[in-house]
C-alpha cells in the first residue's frame, strides 16, 4: 500500500464523490450503507481525477484505477503517512460540547500571525480529520485538528493517525451515550488525546476551572492552564446583553474590555482556551483580543439573529443534557422582558434519555422558564406546550413578538426550520 502513497504527490488533492471531482485529483472510492464509490471509480477519471484506488478488483480494469485490499484504510494510512512530512504543532481538539466553536476561535487568533490550517466545519471523524491532514502543505506553520466521538476507541483512532503534539479537551459531559454506555465511558474515551499528546512530549491546554479535567492531567507533561483565576491566562465576564463582553489577563498583560459576537456564558471557557493557546504560541495580546472581538460565529452555533419581530438565540446545530443545560442557565440569566425557549429532543442519550430529558423539564419549571418542547421523547413526557416535530408547532409561532428566544435542540428535531417563523 505505501507505494501507492506517492500517486497522492502526483496529484492535487484527494477526492471521494464524483458529483465534486477536482482535476488531477486522487479518487478515493469509499463505501457506505447506501453508497459504493467502486462502481464510479471510471466516471471519476472520465471526469478528470488523474488516478482512482478502489477495493473491489473487478472495478480496476483501467490503468489509473489501483486496487487495494481497503479503501478507507488506504485513506487513513495515507493521511498519517503525509502527516508525519511535517515537523509542525498539530493541535488536537476534542470534548462533548464547544469543539468546533474553540477551534474556530483558535484558528481565528492564531491566523493573526502563523499560516493556519483547521478542520473545516465540523469533519472531525474517522474520514474528515485525515481529509484534513491531507491539506497540510509545506507552507503551514501549524494545524488545528478536531476530533469528534460517537464510540470507545474513536478518539485514540484518530490520535493514531494525526499524532497530535498539542492538545485540548473543552469538557466531558453527557453526549452520545447511546454509543458509550455511560459518562466513564466517554471519559475513557476522550482522555486518550491527553495520553497520545504524552507520548509525543507535547503540551495540553487545561480548563483550571474543571475539576473532572484537572483529574486526568499528571506531570509528566508541560499543562498550561485558563480560568477565572489563578491560570496562566485567567478572565471575567462582564456582560451578557446577550453577547459577552469580557476581559483577560496573563503575567504581563491586562486587556480591555472585549466585546464579542457570541452569546452564552458558557462560551466565555471557548474564548479563554483560544486566548491560552494564541498566548502560547506568541500571538501579540492586542491581536488575540481584536481575534476574539472579531469573531462571528455561523452554522447556528450560538448565533442571534434579529427578526422584524423577535430576537433568536440559534444554537440548534446539536444538543446534549450538558450543553442544554448550560445554554437554558444562560438564558435564564439573559435580562430581557419576555423570553421563551423553545427546546428540541437530544438525541443518541440510550437508556438515559427519558431521565435526562426529565431533568431539562424540571429545570424549566422550577426555574420558571417559559418553554416549549419539540420532539417525541419530551412530548411523552410532558403534556402543555409540546410537539411531536417543527410542523406540528408552526401554527404557533405567530403568537410570540418581542419576545427573546433560544432555539436549542439536537439537528434532527429541525429546529431551524423555524428561523424564518419568527
Amino acid at each position: 500500500m505505501i507505494e501507492l502513497f506517492s500517486l497522492f504527490y502526483e496529484t492535487k488533492g484527494v477526492c471521494t464523490d464524483t458529483r465534486n471531482i477536482l482535476p488531477d485529483s486522487l479518487f478515493i472510492a469509499l463505501k457506505g450503507n447506501n453508497f459504493n464509490g467502486n462502481l464510479f471509480a471510471d466516471k471519476a477519471i472520465q471526469k478528470g481525477a488523474k488516478f482512482a484506488i478502489v477495493d473491489q478488483e473487478e472495478c480496476s480494469d483501467n490503468v489509473k484505477i489501483f486496487f487495494v485490499q481497503n479503501t478507507l484504510n488506504f485513506l487513513q494510512g495515507l493521511a498519517k503517512h503525509h502527516r508525519a512530512k511535517f515537523n509542525i504543532p498539530v493541535i488536537g481538539i476534542t470534548g462533548s460540547n464547544g469543539k468546533t466553536s474553540t477551534k474556530e476561535l483558535i484558528y481565528s487568533v492564531l491566523s493573526k500571525k502563523l499560516n493556519t490550517i483547521a478542520t473545516e466545519g465540523n469533519l472531525n471523524n474517522h474520514l474528515g480529520v485525515p481529509f484534513t491532514l491531507l491539506r497540510i502543505k509545506k507552507e503551514h506553520d501549524i494545524a488545528i485538528i478536531e476530533m469528534g466521538a460517537n464510540q470507545p476507541g474513536d478518539i485514540q483512532e484518530l490520535c493514531d493517525i494525526a499524532s497530535p503534539t498539542h492538545g485540548i479537551i473543552t469538557n466531558i459531559g453527557k453526549a452520545h451515550l447511546e454509543g458509550f454506555g455511560n459518562l466513564e465511558g466517554v471519559v475513557r474515551t476522550k482522555s486518550a488525546l491527553y495520553h497520545s499528546v504524552r507520548k509525543q512530549n507535547g503540551v495540553l491546554f487545561y480548563n483550571e476551572d474543571d475539576a473532572l479535567l484537572k483529574s486526568l492531567l499528571d506531570n509528566t507533561t508541560e499543562n498550561i492552564s485558563y480560568g477565572k483565576e489563578n491560570a496562566v491566562v485567567s478572565g471575567r465576564i462582564l456582560e451578557l446583553t446577550p453577547y459577552i463582553s469580557m476581559s483577560w489577563r496573563s503575567s504581563s498583560y491586562s486587556s480591555e474590555n472585549i466585546n464579542t459576537k457570541m452569546v452564552g456564558n458558557y462560551n466565555f471557557y471557548n474564548f479563554l482556551a483560544a486566548i491560552c493557546i494564541g498566548n502560547y504560541f506568541g500571538i501579540k495580546e492586542s491581536l488575540i483580543s481584536d481575534a476574539i472581538a472579531l469573531y462571528k460565529p455561523e452554522n447556528k452555533r450560538s448565533q442571534v439573529l434579529e427578526t422584524k419581530k423577535n430576537i433568536l438565540i440559534v444554537d440548534c446545530y446539536n444538543a446534549n443534557p450538558t450543553s442544554m443545560m448550560l445554554a437554558l442557565e444562560s438564558f435564564h440569566d439573559f435580562n430581557h422582558n419576555k423570553k421563551i425557549a423553545i427546546i428540541g429532543d437530544m438525541l443518541e442519550l440510550g437508556e438515559e434519555s427519558d431521565i435526562e430529558h426529565k431533568k431539562i423539564i424540571d429545570y424549566c419549571e422550577g426555574n420558571k422558564i417559559d418553554f416549549i418542547t419539540v420532539g417525541p421523547i419530551f412530548q411523552k413526557l410532558r403534556k402543555d406546550g409540546a410537539y411531536p416535530t417543527v410542523g406540528e408547532l408552526s401554527s404557533e409561532l405567530s403568537k410570540i413578538n418581542e419576545s427573546a428566544i433560544l432555539l436549542k435542540g439536537s439537528r434532527g428535531i429541525e429546529l431551524e426550520k423555524l428561523i424564518t417563523q419568527l
